[in-house]
């Protein structure tokens, strides 16, 4: 696997960024510019990616498309093109987005409605929507798995792949996030295990991350965290992603502040992997 993510710092031009890419070790990444950057830019940011042998992994939307404010739904949608879009033409493989919600609670907010028959049925025609428009031919657009929104369960991604029906939509796997109930969280590895068995075809991308549930204090809060600061066993969940994705497939850290956090993670793993004779 291609293990990296975020690149993190303090940057002003694609130069300065690559020192800081270079020193990440990651050998995949998220995009660091979208579809409002200039053309210019974003050719040089490829450039140093494909001098350094390094895999834009993923670009994101994370825009609500379902937002109760007309005109920025309109916007989220158009954003969303745009980045697939790019993705296409930059040979960026997923991009992804969570579903959206009609909540005022903001854009990833859990919400009654995010799963009603309703907000299914808009989900389909909302995925549908943006690929027909774009009609990628090397992009997959791809929902992000939410604890509390559509998809959130290895068998809820694959219907939802097959009711929307369009082979540029993928999956983008982040089991961490389906881990959202005490039966899941005590038995993880057979339930990271059931997520890559089903999806594998389908993964474009995969986060890594940790998770974490007080044992005793009612009732229950599940949180991530950066791996080593929860409870999963990386040997497992790393034999489970190698066993099952090709080995090119990039696995990326997220949702870490400081290039250090980044730099502790990653080598968190790598020591996790070289302990279980798995290559990075």
């Amino acid at each position: 696997m291609l293990l990296g993510g975020t690149v993190t710092g303090s940057w002003k031009t694609p130069e300065e960024w690559e020192a800081l890419l270079v020193k990440s070790r990651f050998r995949a990444i998220t995009a660091p510019f979208d579809c409002q950057t200039d053309p210019e830019t974003i050719a040089a940011y490829r450039r140093i990616c494909e001098r350094h042998d390094v895999v834009i992994a993923e670009i994101g939307v994370w825009k609500n498309l379902f937002d109760p404010d007309p005109r920025k739904a309109a916007e989220a949608q158009d954003y969303a093109r745009g980045q697939l879009a790019l993705a296409d033409a930059a040979g960026i493989a997923c991009c992804v987005n969570i579903a959206g919600t009609s909540s005022a609670a903001g854009w990833d907010a859990a919400d009654p409605d995010n799963f009603t028959e309703q907000t299914y049925a808009r989900i389909v025609e909302s995925i549908r929507g943006i690929i027909d428009a774009v009609k990628p031919a090397r992009a997959f657009y791809c929902l992000e798995p939410m604890p509390w929104m559509v998809p959130d369960s290895p068998d809820g991604y694959l219907q939802l792949i097959r009711d929307v029906d369009r082979p540029q939509f993928a999956a983008h796997m982040d089991f961490v996030n389906m881990i959202n109930c005490p039966r899941r969280y005590l038995a993880p590895e057979a339930f990271i295990d059931e997520c890559f068995r089903k999806l594998a075809p389908y993964i474009r991308s995969t986060h890594i991350k940790d998770t974490r549930m007080h044992p005793t204090r009612l009732t229950t809060i599940l949180e991530e965290c950066a791996p080593g600061e929860g409870t999963l066993n990386f040997a497992d969940v790393l034999g489970i992603i190698d066993r099952w994705l090709p080995a090119d497939a990039p696995v990326l850290l997220e949702h870490m502040t400081t290039f250090e956090a980044y730099a502790a993670a990653y080598d968190y793993l790598c020591a996790a992997a070289t302990g279980a004779g798995i290559a990075l």
